[in-house]
């Protein structure tokens, strides 16, 4: 899929803790580059854990791999910037807040991925769209920004780069595609739903993640309710621990809660990403030289 994206024209990232291990990770990035010669770069997110990944061991994979490009999101990657620095590699990291994309920026960050309230995932807790946020960005960064969430075609990379962002990163637009290692019914449901059939889970615990609607949902959501203030992860286990290879490869898709963007409302085709890519392209440069510049 990176691959894909690269040879497309974009910047295809590996999702590091994915593959599990470093090894695996080498592995992976080894792979990539006998299916592309483009630049792609790869995803390490930062997460609080009572067992966390071997970030140093994923963080040297990528060094020893000759990646030049890390995404990093989750916590704060300061504590990382010294070996990816002295590797040469340009940092960007991903935030839902202008205040983190400025401590981003303080720690050496090259670039911030400005993640919207409409993104899949966890769009943090303050619940600004990017109408406002990506113009917020503009105004405090020094930086270079893309925007992220809500990102599915011309319309978005226009509107992106209007508001000051170099670029645009997309997430659940390129699960609908030919080359997505995903289940057909996982294509299927993203075809199928609208923008106003995700919901926002585990909001109580302050780890608020945008998911598209289904039975396992909706439970999760009811458990929410009874429980209140009281709920623990513990409660809510069953519905998002170890449920993405159910979905993703097996395609229940009730198994659990799955991260999709309320974007899933502008997504109608599973194109190849090389015709995504050019319809991005060939639309956007008619909206600028004929819509845009004819106002």
């Amino acid at each position: 899929m990176a691959a894909a994206v690269s040879n497309a024209g974009g910047l295809g990232i590996i999702t590091g803790l994915t593959q599990g291990t470093p090894e695996k990770l080498a592995a992976e990035i080894a792979r990539c580059k006998t299916m592309t010669d483009k630049p792609f770069g790869v995803n390490i997110t930062f997460l609080p854990s009572m067992t966390p990944p071997d970030y140093p061991g994923l963080i040297q994979a990528v060094i020893d791999g000759g990646v030049k490009i890390v995404e990093t999101a989750g916590n704060n990657p300061a504590p990382y910037m010294p070996a990816l620095k002295e590797a040469g590699i340009k940092v960007i990291h991903k935030c839902t807040a202008v205040r983190h994309a400025l401590k981003a920026e303080k720690v050496g960050c090259d670039a911030v991925s400005v993640d919207g309230f409409e993104c899949g995932g966890h769009p943090g807790e303050d619940d600004i769209p990017n109408f406002i946020l990506l113009p917020r960005a503009a105004d405090e960064l020094t930086i270079p920004f893309v925007s992220s969430g809500g990102m599915a075609d011309a319309r978005s990379l226009v509107a992106s780069l209007a508001m000051g962002a170099e670029g645009m990163n997309m997430g659940t637009r390129f699960i609908a595609t030919r080359e997505a290692p995903v289940h057909d019914n996982v294509k299927a449901a993203i075809l199928a739903a609208t923008e106003l059939d995700t919901r926002l889970v585990m909001r109580p615990l302050r780890n608020t993640e945008r998911v598209l609607n289904n039975s396992a949902v909706e439970r999760l959501l009811e458990k929410e309710k009874a429980l209140g203030a009281d709920i623990k992860i513990e409660d809510i286990l069953p519905e998002v621990a170890g449920v993405y290879p159910k979905i993703m490869k097996e395609g229940d898709m009730d198994a659990g809660a799955w991260s999709c963007g309320m974007v899933a409302g502008l997504i109608n085709d599973v194109p190849t990403v090389q015709e995504l890519m050019d319809r991005i392209m060939s639309e956007a440069d008619s909206l600028i030289k004929q819509r845009l510049a004819g106002l």
